[in-house]
């Protein structure tokens, strides 16, 4: 179980509890031991979260407190609130329907002053959606599932002097920079990383291969390629 799981489900236990659960509980409701439960309720409290009691005595939640108020700074939220107007504005309908809908999340359970603090941010990412960034939206969707399911992708592309070619490729990751996508891949025909930038793709299909993204050209490979090209021109 991952270290940040295991803070949510010690949270999640001790919330609407009357009385204090024993560190021993916890430790054999999540598998580990009770050091490690001590090390994790301490570790929250200093992070504000706030766990009243110790060890041999059991944790509660102080009355009256609720969790996710206390876990952001003003400066936190501030951050999650732009970083949500962002992936709102440039990013597919997948990704911007669940930012609004974790930020509605976040700002349901904000105190007053941090949800005024919300809503006060002065830094914006305005929508201007029309059909054809409606069209671009879908088909960053698309890459991003193709992405998630490692599909190997057919695409008629054409280059910035508007050269068309056809390409196979293994899509990696997609990048946000410079205003523009960008999507990194292993390309089939050149046999080595290629970048694409998905507004200058004609046609995409699937193919229905599957690719495993084995060494040498996988995404830790593409990263490290692309660290080194850009150092180099520096």
């Amino acid at each position: 179980m991952r270290r940040a799981d295991r803070l949510f489900l010690i949270i999640h236990a001790l919330r609407g509890r009357r009385t204090a659960l024993q560190a021993r509980q916890l430790a054999e409701t999540l598998g580990v031991s009770l050091r490690t439960v001590y090390r994790d309720v301490a570790d929250l409290q200093c992070s504000g979260v706030p766990i009243e009691g110790e060890a041999g005595v059991g944790y509660v939640l102080r009355k009256g407190a609720d969790i996710p108020p206390l876990m952001f700074t003003a400066d936190e939220l501030e951050a999650l609130v732009v970083g949500t107007r962002f992936v709102r504005a440039f990013a597919g309908e997948k990704l911007a329907a669940g930012a609004r809908a974790a930020l509605m999340k976040i700002e349901a359970v904000l105190p007053p002053e941090l949800r005024e603090r919300s809503a006060r941010t002065r830094i914006y990412a305005p929508i201007w959606r029309d059909e054809g960034s409606t069209a671009f939206a879908a088909r960053i969707d698309r890459l991003h599932a193709a992405i998630e399911a490692q599909h190997v992708l057919r695409l008629d592309y054409r280059d910035e002097a508007g050269r068309a070619s056809e390409r196979e490729v293994e899509p990696l990751c997609l990048a946000f920079w410079g205003g523009k996508w960008t999507l990194g891949t292993w390309c089939r025909l050149r046999r080595d990383f290629r970048n694409f930038r998905p507004d200058r793709i004609d046609a995409l299909e699937e193919t229905g291969e599957v690719f495993t993204g084995g060494e040498g050209r996988n995404l830790e490979a593409y990263l490290a390629a692309m660290r080194g090209y850009y150092a180099g021109l520096e």
